[in-house]
């Protein structure tokens, strides 16, 4: 490879690296207006005054737009009311007449390193910040939400319940709206909520939707990607972030941004989340349809960008919404809806304890669906089982990657014999290769055969790597979102959930990350111990060798956990390659010396 290729090589690799910092520079995102959406649907509700039914589900129907609703601004003052137990600590407020936030008791709002460590402030994380409104705020037309204000009551608890807060309203036209919200265990809370027509005429409800949360993202250097909505339907779960709304051809031209995501389909549970902790809101029988509008967030102070060093690029929301078709009221009639709200952790374990006592599987928030999620949750137990039994994280990642490795040592042994024969045999496949050059499909027959006969395959090479890759992939999942790691220390990295930065290039906002640099290193001494392919030209075998860079650059900036399974799983595969090449030179020694001489050490290559 000439001085001009390796130039374009590491200035394209610069550019991967800086095109996180350059995007939001380049294209920033517009601001978004917010849009409610209604659905069309109707359900009338048979019932004698005075009774109480509760919402018949719904046949999804189409959504229409609307234009966006003006806020309704309550014109007192805002009444906060703070519950606190031993999970978390929740503000409701009268305004919109909802939780407000949730801070969580257990968890620090961001993880600081070397001197900004001592200076860390102790905020807590906190679910909801920054939102427009409250979670399960009610929205609609005028006759629903009024002036917007509530008043709102503490109900002390009795025995081992805890307080409930409850709120209450009666809008113009006779509808009476209450809420009550009843923290428990496991960072839920149990919500009942009602719409009672204290007319004596029957009283028409508009479509309206609840405010389910929204997705905000704790630090300004939280993975932009991470924060988003997701949602399930009774059989599938779906997902939207930041790319829907910018709408970016492949992910960097821009594009015309969208206003909101919308989707009539029934909806069992949504859940707005960033990378460690999430909202999720569980209604008693689902929605008819979900919407989510994207807003802007103030920007960050001076000193916390000073302090992070980097540019900021995920300062933005996403505002989820539940929608419900309209009803009628008998006079007297009420209208109760349940609602279950987790605000929480992404902890696998007190998840699947929520999932299994909801009977809704919650846990799909960590985003462990499908096939390679049976290997991030077995990784993950693992992690937890070691970490029990007193290793530290990092340690636990390298026992596991060793483990990994035991595993597979007798395929990998295997396949490193198959390329030490086939790079034996590589010129006499050359010569046939040569011979049968004018005609393709009889040379690859000739090959074929060839290949049977001294009984070795072009494919043995690549199935031990194919069988590792879902676990490769399962830890790359496990680690987006496993909250264990997040504070976790090994060596010079404070944080194993994100990357292991030492230093930070003033000026350019490039960060200096050891890990990924060792990664990189090891796979470059990986690929110069590999034999090259039979009938490979020189430029492939290079092309090849150097291919290994493409994952530092991707990965660069990625968790420091990750970085550091692959590498030592790089260092055990090194040497797993010189213990099986230094053992076949001694069987191949033994075999060639004279009987009866003594066997002789091959010597060591320099």
């Amino acid at each position: 490879m000439d001085r001009k290729s390796v130039f374009i090589l590491i200035v394209c690799a610069l550019l991967f690296m800086l095109w996180a910092q350059l995007t939001p520079k380049l294209y920033p995102p517009r601001r978004t207006s917010r849009t409610n959406l209604v659905a069309g649907a109707s359900n009338a509700l048979a019932g004698s005054t005075g009774s109480t039914s509760n919402l018949p589900p719904t046949t999804p129907a189409p959504l229409e737009a609307r234009p966006p609703a003006s806020p309704v601004k309550p014109a007192g003052p805002e009444e906060l009311l703070v519950v606190t137990n031993e999970y978390a600590r929740y503000t409701f407020t009268s305004y919109g007449g909802g939780l407000k936030q949730t801070e969580l008791l257990n968890y620090p709002e961001s993880v600081h390193c070397g001197r900004q460590k001592a200076a860390q402030d102790h905020k807590l994380a906190t679910l909801n910040g920054g939102a427009h409104q409250p979670v399960l705020a009610l929205l609609g037309s005028g006759s629903l939400m009024g002036d917007g204000a509530y008043s709102i009551s503490r109900v002390r608890g009795s025995g081992t319940n805890a307080d409930m807060v409850r709120m209450e309203k009666t809008v113009p036209g006779g509808l009476r709206v209450i809420k009550e919200f009843q923290p428990t265990s496991n960072y839920l809370l149990r919500v009942q909520t009602r719409l009672e027509n204290t007319t004596a005429q029957p009283l028409a409800v508009e479509a309206y939707e609840w405010v389910a949360g929204t997705a905000t993202p704790l630090h300004p250097q939280d993975i932009e990607t991470l924060v988003g909505v997701q949602w399930y339907d009774g059989s599938s779960d779906s997902k939207v972030t930041r790319a829907y709304f910018d709408n970016k051809t492949l992910g960097c031209l821009p594009g015309a941004p969208r206003e909101l995501y919308q989707m009539a389909r029934p909806v069992t549970w949504v859940a707005a989340h960033n990378q460690f902790f999430f909202t999720a809101v569980v209604p008693g029988f689902p929605a008819s349809a979900i919407s989510a509008t994207r807003f802007t967030l103030p920007p960050p102070s001076l000193e916390e960008i000073a302090a992070n060093s980097r540019t900021v690029t995920n300062q933005f929301a996403l505002e989820t919404h539940l929608h419900y078709g309209a009803t009628n009221l008998a006079p007297g009639q009420a209208l109760q809806q349940e609602f279950t709200v987790f605000a929480g952790p992404k902890e696998l374990r007190t998840l699947e304890r929520v999932s299994a006592d909801l009977n809704h599987p919650l846990d799909r928030v960590m985003g462990y669906g499908g096939f390679f999620g049976i290997f991030s949750r077995i990784l993950l137990w693992s992690m937890n089982g070691l970490n029990a039994l007193g290793l530290s994280y990092g340690l636990a990642i390298i026992a596991i990657t060793v483990i990994v490795k035991s595993l597979f040592w007798p395929l990998t042994a295997v396949s490193t014999r198959a390329s030490k024969r086939m790079q034996k045999l590589q010129p006499q496949m050359k010569a046939l290769q040569d011979k049968y050059k004018d005609d393709p499909v009889k040379m690859q027959k000739k090959l074929m055969e060839f290949m049977r006969e001294n009984k070795v395959s072009p494919m043995s090479g690549c199935w031990p790597v194919l069988l590792q890759f879902p676990v490769l992939i399962g830890f790359f999942q496990m680690v987006q979102s496993a909250i264990e790691l997040r504070g976790a220390s090994f060596l010079w990295a404070c944080d194993l959930s994100k990357s292991d930065t030492i230093w930070v290039i003033p000026g350019l906002h490039l960060n200096v990350n050891p890990l990924p640099l060792l990664m990189g290193a090891t796979m470059l001494w990986q690929a110069s111990l590999m034999p090259p392919s039979p009938g490979m030209d020189p430029m492939q075998q290079k092309i090849m060798k150097y291919f290994p860079m493409v994952f530092l650059v991707l990965l660069y900036n990625y968790s420091a956990g990750l970085t550091l399974y692959w590498t030592v799983q790089n260092l055990l595969s090194i040497a797993q390659m010189k213990l099986t090449r230094n053992v076949e030179d001694a069987k191949k020694a033994a075999a060639s010396a004279p009987a009866g001489a003594p066997a002789r050490t091959p010597p060591k290559k320099k």
